[in-house]
């Protein structure tokens, strides 16, 4: 089994995906664990696919899905988790903005937890961006009695067999460090750094970053309050 499987949903991101591809691999190679690239093209219109099927006709370790249409972050993200054949899966998005050189960082903390998700102290993002993702994680936590700081960090680090057991839901991308605690993994955040986008365009706007994740609030608090949970103190049911 392979140590770590790189999940990369992609939509329309031809312009940064060469550099991004660069800074993934020198990362891994330097990690020196077993690993894989599984990249999610979630229906680009530019070239975008036409980069990932050189990328992997070039390294036998990059693995591609290409969607017939644009599904949204959530579809990408399960796809690839489900093609993923790594003990833990490192996510981050395609634009950039994540750092691949934190990941060694985030990877110390596996041995006491199943999720390092990062927290972006520092963003570089303009004024009205760095408010709607403010309010939006405030809300989130409020409804989903939750801490964490940045829900929308794409940078993660999943144990794999608590990961591929979330059923995932449209805009459920956005509740993993929740989800996995209900599967009962421990969960962290560290901070990690963020960088400008160099190239392409934000695919979210304000006022959906803002609300958007309203409605799948209200589903994630139910099920945090309808999740089962029981201890067997005693069972034959090995002995059939």
């Amino acid at each position: 089994m392979l140590r770590y499987s790189v999940v990369l949903p992609i939509y329309n991101e031809a312009g940064n995906l060469r550099p991004l591809f660069s800074e993934i691999e020198a990362v891994m190679a330097r990690i020196g664990a077993p690993w894989e690239l599984v990249c999610v093209d979630d229906g680009s219109t530019d070239n975008s696919l036409a980069l990932i099927r050189d990328y992997a006709a070039r390294f036998p370790q990059v693995h591609y899905l290409h969607f017939k249409q644009n599904t949204g972050q959530s579809a990408a993200l399960a796809a690839g988790f489900q093609t993923a054949r790594g003990e833990y899966i490192i996510t981050l998005d395609s634009d950039r903005q994540n750092d691949p050189a934190d990941i060694p960082q985030l990877l110390t903390y596996l041995e006491q937890y199943d999720m390092v998700t990062g927290w972006r102290v520092e963003r570089n993002d303009n004024l009205i961006k760095r408010f709607s993702s403010w309010f939006a994680n405030g809300v989130r936590n409020y409804f989903s009695q939750e801490t964490i700081k940045d829900t929308g960090c794409g940078l993660k680090i999943m144990r794999a067999t608590y990961l591929k057991r979330i059923k995932m839901f449209k805009g459920m991308h956005r509740f993993l460090p929740t989800l996995m605690k209900l599967e009962g993994a421990r969960v962290i955040e560290v901070p990690v750094s963020h960088r400008p986008r160099i190239a392409g365009v934000t695919k979210y706007g304000t006022w959906e970053r803002a609300f958007g994740g309203l409605r799948d609030l209200l589903a994630v608090r139910w099920m945090k309050d309808r999740f089962i949970r029981y201890e067997i103190g005693e069972s034959n049911a090995s002995d059939r």
